[in-house]
């Protein structure tokens, strides 16, 4: 017994240490990533004897790229006029009727995903368009940005999808019973029923009758970011960039195009936003369709955009999310040391073994959202499931079908989480807004939904059906 406690320690102590880091981070502005990095040092050499190497190879790297080169080009595409350009045609397409933008970025995020996009790439590809439209109109950014990310995992288990196929993959691998569209459908309602929910409660009431006003509003340049405050702050980075001292820096006077971007003239059409337009078409297609690595990607089209403005990029490089980033990635690396102990696994096997298959249901499904709030889904997804193959395949009243369903949707609907790379990407394209206050709000909601989708989606998917 107690040569069983022992081999507990390590795990319990590094459990411990990552509820430190949150209270630290809260009580102090102190950025959470720099505590992670650091307890990821401290928990690997010393629980995990684990060296520097195993560490830094837990490092997001692909995750990193995601955020620096979609906020940088994104930020090329703002300060150039493009994004203006792009909400203006919106406007006219919709004619006015704002209450339905927040729908129609629900409605192509599941779309991307559906056919094929992973989640978070269909999110990097919406949200900087999204949150900068309910910038301009004042729709409540965390509105938009939740509407973006669930859509996202609304279509994120067609059969052709990502998340299906892995899924459906490790379910047959398992030798369970296989209903697909089952898992689809499970997905597309609860983040459908979900969105409504918040389109109601986050102002999508008062956005239905808008229209009037907001076709004689005229649309105006969004700004950036602005100068956050309170613990963690996020920096003034984005803030100077523009200013008029960058200005001068990057060119002065001599580049007509960056003076009137900063007061919201740029015409529409011109041929640099036209060319920035088809980079973007260009992301989605090579991403999407050909699956290549939507960072790389991202920067390789920033840096021709830069290359035929090199002023505007050194604006836009202030401005990408770095201590989001920082934060992502810190918090990514640690979990990666988690994992690597084998502190993930050492949970999900107790849970497991528990007498009661309905209890133990319920607990994979708390450990599914947990972790997926700030690790891989997908990696979940495939750890998860094959821990539950022992009481589904027996006699437990566990039915396989919809334990899989609700265990899909339980681990993927926490990707509100800003740990996540889903909500790193709302909250770094976030606009006009106080960053710490968003990431405080953006935490709230992935902590509730943490909590109370799990029993709501156990009682859909397990109770009620046994």
């Amino acid at each position: 017994m107690q040569e069983g406690e022992n081999r507990m320690t390590p795990h319990l102590i590094s459990i411990y240490a990552l509820v430190l880091m949150f209270v630290v981070a809260t009580i102090w502005p102190i950025n959470m990533g720099v505590l992670a990095f650091v307890g990821a040092f401290l928990v690997g050499t010393l629980l995990a004897a684990q060296t520097t190497k195993d560490i830094l190879g837990g490092f997001p790297s692909g995750l990193f790229l995601t955020l620096v080169g979609i906020t940088w080009l994104f930020a090329l595409a703002q300060n150039n006029g493009t994004i203006d350009w792009l909400v203006r045609m919106a406007v006219r397409a919709v004619k006015g009727r704002i209450g339905a933008i927040p729908w129609i970025m629900f409605g192509i995020s599941a779309l991307l995903t559906a056919v094929g996009a992973v989640s978070p790439g269909a999110v990097a590809i919406v949200a900087p368009i999204a949150l900068g439209f309910a910038f301009r109109y004042h729709i409540n950014p965390l509105l938009m940005g939740l509407m973006v990310v669930h859509g996202a995992q609304a279509g994120g288990f067609s059969p052709i999808s990502i998340y299906g196929g892995i899924t459906n993959g490790v379910v047959q691998e398992a030798g369970l019973p296989l209903s697909p569209l089952t898992t689809f459908a499970a997905s597309f309602f609860v983040n459908a029923a979900v969105a409504a929910i918040l389109f109601m409660v986050l102002g999508g009431r008062a956005l239905m009758t808008a229209r009037d006003t907001i076709e004689a509003m005229p649309v105006p340049h969004v700004e950036i970011a602005r100068a956050a405050t309170g613990p963690q702050i996020f920096g003034d980075s984005e803030a100077q960039a523009l200013t008029k001292r960058v200005s001068q820096e990057a060119g002065g006077d001599s580049n007509r195009l960056v003076a009137e971007v900063e007061e919201g003239n740029q015409p529409d059409g011109t041929p640099y936003q036209i060319f920035t337009l088809l980079g973007l078409v260009l992301l989605a297609i090579l991403v999407l369709a050909f699956n290549l690595d939507i960072g790389f990607v991202a920067l390789s089209i920033g840096l021709a955009l830069a290359l035929w403005n090199p002023t505007m990029q050194k604006r836009a490089m202030a401005q990408v999310a770095w201590p989001e980033i920082m934060l992502i990635t810190g918090v990514s690396t640690y979990v990666a040391v988690l994992q690597e102990m084998g502190t993930i696994d050492f949970v999900g096997d107790s849970v497991a073994g528990m007498a009661s298959p309905l209890l133990a249901a319920l607990m994979l499904f708390f450990i599914g959202a947990v972790v997926s709030a700030f690790a891989s889904s997908t990696a979940v997804l495939g750890s998860l499931i094959p821990l539950a193959v022992p009481f589904l395949q027996g006699e437990s009243g566990v039915g396989a079908v919809g334990f899989i369903a609700g265990m899909a949707v339980a681990s993927t609907i926490v990707d509100v989480s800003p740990f996540s790379t889903n909500g790193a990407l709302v909250l770094a394209n976030a606009h006009g807004v106080d960053k710490q206050a968003f990431f405080r709000k953006l935490l709230n909601y992935g902590a509730i939904v943490t909590v109370v989708a799990p029993v709501v989606l156990w009682l859909i998917f397990v109770v009620l059906p046994g």
